[in-house]
């Protein structure tokens, strides 16, 4: 596993742009917050509302900075627009292992194929650039809009951890996701390729 989180990674194709996170983000994100609060009703960290997205950009930059995790924000090249955020998080070097998640779009910008080819940039890099085993993903288990969206770009269902963490609406049931690396290169990447060229 070759990942420095001091590098500045940034991954692209035809139709997103995702650059490493940094503070003045804000700016572009803060619509979102304001006007889509919604959009971390299922999030262990909320984003919504000025002084929830400052805190919420600050553990993300904090994180990276520990070599924890690494946040992207996430740009439209169709609208011309800053779309949301994503990041590989609990990052375990020991283990050639990452998660991915903390992913949010703003409405107008969901069912548009934009997610598929930021996960496609994401598990490439992931797996090909820096040459990880095992990309985990896990979510709320009642948020059945993600967990198909994790499902339809080649997710395996592991299981799910009952109770074991507090989000904003109290504790949660989490359900675990992966994508293995041999199952990427043999199903995954063509499959959402095939499924981008569609969109």
């Amino acid at each position: 596993m070759n990942f420095q989180s001091t590098n500045n990674y940034v991954l692209e194709n035809d139709r997103v742009v995702l650059r490493p996170l940094i503070e003045e983000d804000l700016i572009h994100l803060l619509p979102f917050s304001v006007h889509e609060p919604e959009l971390w009703n299922y999030s262990l960290i909320p984003g919504d509302g000025e002084e929830n997205l400052k805190q919420y950009l600050t553990v993300a930059l904090a994180n990276r900075l520990k070599g924890e995790s690494y946040p992207f924000i996430v740009y439209d090249k169709n609208r011309g627009q800053f779309a949301g955020t994503t990041r590989f998080y609990d990052i375990q070097p020991q283990h050639n292992t990452l998660q991915l998640g903390y992913t949010w779009y703003g409405k107008d910008f969901q069912g548009t194929g934009l997610n598929k080819n930021c996960k496609y940039l994401l598990l490439k890099f992931a797996f090909e650039t820096i040459g990880v085993e095992r990309v985990e993903f896990r979510a709320d288990y009642k948020n059945k809009k993600s967990i198909a969206a994790m499902q339809s770009i080649g997710c395996t269902v592991e299981g799910v951890l009952r109770s074991n963490a507090i989000g904003s609406n109290g504790r949660r049931d989490s359900i675990v996701l992966s994508i293995l690396k041999n199952e990427w290169f043999d199903t995954v990447e063509a499959l959402l390729s095939e499924k981008m060229t569609k969109i």
